[in-house]
């Protein structure tokens, strides 16, 4: 076992360091961000050359069900499990000494599984180097805290605070709010340290039981995994105190939506320099051209950054939600957000991407784009100066017309893969079917005696 514990993180090393290693989970990331592997017994790990799993686990839908393979055969062959040491971390909620490390899938001769969600993302970032660039995000992440929801028929609500008072809305920033949950901040900070995840503020955001964390800068892969880490930690620490946590792009009726912004930049390999300022400190075309590629090829991209039905609720005016592709500088209103920085930190922020989305695919999508933009050196809109709000939309009203877009845009498709979109399409319309199967609240009180 000391052989494979060497490659381990520090933070996992000091997790384990002296205790005994019960437990190892082999994980890897379905199409919808869910956790998918095997748990082991130490031992075992530490001896076993292979781990398995069938490819078919990327047709699963988000309820269960099984997606139609678009390559028209269903024989579930199996794919080979490496694992990537690089990301193992404790699982400190277990009642035994455990570790996760997730894997990367590849086919029995070696290749990538182009549908791997990781794979995804890795091979967006391998564009970016082979033209001598590497891309840098900063991913924030929106949930919410709620109370036990244990019937689907009844509406989430916020949770009990520490005060004897339900969690309040509208207190953005506000320290007290997050006080009122504050065993739960408390494990969050307690399992991310124990894991070696950095996180660089913790705030309330405008929803009732709504915070945001914010992640530091840094390699996409790497910031993909930590957010697929959190939102297993976050939900653990929840469970702690008699509540959940959702990442649920629009979970309460009325209160603003769950997004996960992504900030972009891009590093010169060679000169280590943010393209996007000149030695000047001004904004270069590259930068212009980053933006373009958003507002040319993020229609196609909004069926990965807004994945279920519920995702198209939260792009309504006034609840701090975009609803077109304008772009501006300091300006919350439009969906493409120039932040206030100084000509190394000059980055751009897509506030498309709801937290629902997989972290690998949200990231992988918007890389894309600003990619294609690069590629093709074009120039954006004008800038927004004004409330976007009161501007046209351009974005698709449901998960249908997204899929379209996608299906439409070829040279995303292209660059995402051909393969995993005719995967992704297949395990969202089939999920897109099952949603028009029921029959809502809304029109049993309207449709039923009124029609």
């Amino acid at each position: 076992m000391a052989d494979w514990t060497e490659k381990l993180p520090q933070a996992a090393r000091q997790y384990i360091a002296g205790r005994r290693l019960d437990e190892v989970e082999c994980i890897i990331a379905d199409i919808a961000g869910v956790a998918r592997g095997k748990a082991m017994p130490a031992s075992k790990f530490a001896h076993q050359a292979n781990y398995f799993l069938p490819n078919s686990i990327f047709l699963q839908t988000i309820t269960g069900e099984w997606a139609d393979n678009p390559t028209g055969a269903f024989t579930e062959p199996d794919m080979i499990l490496v694992p990537d040491f690089t990301t193992a971390t404790a699982a400190p909620w277990t009642a035994d000494v455990t570790l996760q490390v997730i894997h990367d899938a590849e086919d029995r001769d070696g290749q990538p599984v182009p549908s791997a969600p990781r794979n995804v993302l890795k091979r967006i970032v391998e564009l970016y180097n082979a033209e001598g660039w590497q891309p840098i995000v900063a991913p924030e992440m929106e949930f919410f805290l709620v109370a036990r929801n244990i019937d689907p028929n009844q509406p989430i609500i916020p949770p009990m605070g520490r005060s004897g008072r339900r969690a309040a809305g509208k207190q953005a920033y506000s320290m007290s709010a997050v006080d009122e949950y504050g065993k739960v901040i408390d494990d969050i900070y307690d399992f991310a340290e124990a894991q070696g995840l950095e996180i660089d503020g913790i705030l309330q955001e405008g929803g009732a039981g709504q915070v945001e964390i914010n992640l530091a800068h840094g390699d996409p892969v790497r910031l993909a995994d930590e957010i697929f880490f959190f939102k297993r930690l976050i939900r653990e620490a929840a469970l702690r105190h008699d509540c959940f946590a959702t990442f649920m792009a629009k979970p309460i009726e009325g209160e603003p939506g769950s997004a996960m912004h992504i900030h972009h930049s891009v590093v010169d390999t060679a000169s280590g320099r943010n393209i996007f300022s000149d030695p000047s400190g001004e904004e270069t075309p590259e930068f212009l051209h980053f933006i373009a590629g958003m507002q040319n090829h993020l229609p196609g991209a909004v069926a990965l950054l807004a994945p279920y039905v519920n995702s198209y609720r939260r792009y309504v005016p006034d609840f701090a939600a975009p609803i077109n592709l304008e772009w501006g500088r300091d300006n919350r209103t439009t969906g493409l957000r120039v932040p206030i920085s100084g000509p190394e930190a000059r980055r751009f922020e897509n506030r498309l991407a709801g937290m629902d989305c997989n972290p690998y695919l949200g990231i992988a999508a918007s890389l894309a784009c600003g990619y294609l933009g690069l590629k093709a050196g074009i120039l954006p809109r004008p800038e927004c100066v004004t409330d976007a709000y009161n501007m046209e939309t351009d974005l698709p009203y449901n998960l249908g017309d997204a899929l379209d877009l996608l299906e439409e845009d070829k040279e995303l498709v292209e660059v995402l893969g051909p393969d995993f979109c005719l995967v992704y399409d297949s395990v969202k319309r089939n999920e897109y079917k099952e949603f028009l199967q029921v029959i809502s609240p809304w029109e049993r009180e309207h449709l039923l005696l009124n029609v």
